[in-house]
């Protein structure tokens, strides 16, 4: 009894693919402009979407896929993506599946692998909704193997992280603004996305923005919506993020990088509780839960005068700051064990443990990536491993070893400077392999465009 909906700009495409999948589905519909994308899936409870890669201003790259992709997974998470596109390799299909999508089909597709491939996402994206039931409780935390995971898979076992989940616990049903405050790669989004899943709201949509990809050119386009003719390039109407998030939750990530006027414009929105997209006149009603994150100091901000002091009340009636990984090392182990699980079953390889000396390196080891660096890492390691045991000899610890990086913490500037060197080697390491491609570098380090910017400055790269 599964919806499905083809995106794909050639209408032949459309044509045929409807024709084979309306034989053993319910509810088959098409779609030639992408732009459309938000409110179908905000509006139309598919199960599956079958997703071109390359449209009419892109196309060989699969950059317009990806991106629309995000959209899918930003607005409703739970949908089955399986991209399709006439321009496909190992790379493009290995990134297709790490960015969220269930499998890869390439044109002319074989009807009954397209059936198969159709059906094995579908019966995937049932038994992770499973999963989640299975790990959910009253109190929103159950116990996995003695770890604490939260039912949006968070796990953890220290104090602090266990104070986290009681606050997300605590302030979830209400709809008070929460500020996010922590590291690269310390779990701020899937935080946000544990207090969209608890919260009253949990069946409206949940969208993402990260605002320090946003030009100031783009950003009222991108969070208000415009109508065709407002600028050059509008050839339709487009709708909003916040349109979008509608009865729903929006997280605005790397808010602290929004430029004055930025803020000015975005705190108008939250005074009034209106949009009003570029080219009208016309202000639209909205009713949306607000999170934001940051990495950045915004008090030192609101200090030197570069972030809003009043727009910094109306968003942090609620503050959650998430430690480091390097602060909790009791959570290293756990979640290098649960990334472990996750990569044997994805890439089908054998690798059951991990050895006691690699166990010891990993609680050594200063992780200044904290878990996104973690979870890469364990990610190259199953794939690299030679054995069924992870050893030291499977594991990349950046340009030294853990043994090498000081823990005395008397020590703290030469500290720093361990870690700062270690940043610019990852930085000209993911560089080189992207040929200097600014979006995949910041994707693979897992950073903002913004925030590589202002390291390859710092870095004089």
């Amino acid at each position: 009894m599964s919806k499905l909906l083809i995106i794909d700009d050639d209408v032949d495409v459309l044509s045929a693919a409807k024709l084979l999948l309306k034989r053993h589905y319910p509810q088959v519909d098409i779609e030639k402009n992408p732009e459309r994308i938000p409110f179908l899936i905000t509006n139309g409870s598919y199960d599956l979407v079958l997703l071109d890669m390359n449209f009419q201003r892109d196309n060989s790259s699969g950059r317009e896929g990806f991106l629309w992709l995000d959209r899918i997974l930003d607005i409703k998470p739970t949908t089955a993506v399986v991209l399709i596109t006439a321009y496909g390799d190992v790379e493009m299909a290995v990134r297709a599946i790490k960015s969220g999508a269930r499998d890869f089909v390439l044109k002319p597709w074989e009807n009954d692998k397209l059936l198969a491939t159709l059906q094995s996402a579908l019966e995937g994206r049932k038994d992770d909704s499973n999963g989640l039931s299975k790990t959910s409780s009253p109190a929103g935390s159950a116990s996995v193997g003695g770890k604490s995971q939260n039912q949006s898979g968070y796990i953890a076992v220290s104090p602090s992280m266990r104070q986290v989940f009681a606050t997300v616990e605590r302030v979830a049903e209400t709809d008070a603004n929460v500020l996010i405050l922590g590291e690269n790669g310390t779990g701020k989004d899937v935080v946000a996305r544990a207090l969209h899943q608890r919260s009253l709201r949990r069946d409206k949509p949940f969208v993402s923005v990260d605002l320090g990809a946003l030009s100031d050119s783009l950003f009222e386009s991108e969070l208000f919506g415009h109508v065709k003719g407002a600028f050059t390039d509008a050839r339709e109407d487009r709708t909003g993020r916040f349109e979008e998030a509608q009865g729903g939750t929006i997280f605005l990530d790397e808010i602290g990088n929004i430029s004055l006027p930025q803020q000015a414009k975005l705190l108008t929105v939250l005074q009034q509780r209106v949009v009003t997209r570029l080219g009208t006149n016309k202000p639209k009603n909205i009713d949306v839960r607000l999170i934001c994150a940051t990495n950045s100091p915004i008090y030192q901000h609101v200090s030197d005068r570069s972030f809003r002091q009043d727009l910094l009340y109306r968003i942090n009636t609620i503050e959650i700051h998430i430690p480091p990984l390097r602060e909790r090392p009791e959570d290293i182990v756990p979640l290098a064990e649960h990334f472990l699980k996750q990569y044997r079953k994805q890439y089908n390889r054998k690798v059951a443990s991990i050895s006691p000396a690699l166990t010891r390196q990993l609680q050594q080891y200063r992780w200044p990536g904290n878990i996104r660096e973690l979870q890469h890492a364990i990610e190259r390691a199953v794939i690299l491993a030679q054995g069924n045991v992870l050893e030291p000899e499977d594991f990349y610890f950046g340009t030294s070893t853990p043994a090498a990086i000081p823990t005395d913490k008397d020590l703290p500037f030469q500290e720093n400077l361990q870690i700062e060197d270690m940043e610019k080697k990852m930085i000209q390491q993911a560089m080189q392999k992207y040929h200097g491609n600014i979006t995949d570098i910041a994707r693979e380090l897992g950073l903002s465009r913004q925030a590589l910017y202002r390291r390859l400055e710092k870095y004089g790269l």
